[in-house]
């Protein structure tokens, strides 16, 4: 059948993925650009003693959550996983919210 859907879903990912990782690099997280997911692998800023323990805290200051790298195993320890799957607006809150946690620490 058609498959021009596949097309514009892959746009609107890379939409997402830019706008994310644009609005993480401008609050000082620099974040590579993966293609093929829709996720993004971000080092915990310094401070926070683990991952686990940085989404404890930003769940608790913003209502954001975000999984910490190491429920991926010992190579994930120091970074989280945020999803892109969801509308841009969302996005946009996202990192507003971010933004006044990491203006907070």
């Amino acid at each position: 059948g058609d498959q021009s859907c596949v097309e514009t879903t892959r746009r609107a990912y890379e939409a997402r993925r830019n706008y994310l990782c644009d609005g993480l690099t401008a609050l000082g997280w620099n974040v590579p650009r993966r293609s093929s997911t829709m996720f993004v692998w971000a080092k915990i800023p310094e401070g926070f003693g683990d991952s686990q323990h940085f989404c404890e805290q930003l769940l608790q200051r913003t209502g954001l959550l975000v999984t910490p790298g190491s429920a991926f195993g010992l190579s994930g320890e120091g970074y989280v996983r945020l999803s892109y799957a969801t509308a841009m607006d969302q996005i946009k809150i996202a990192l507003d919210r971010m933004e006044e946690f990491v203006h907070s620490i």
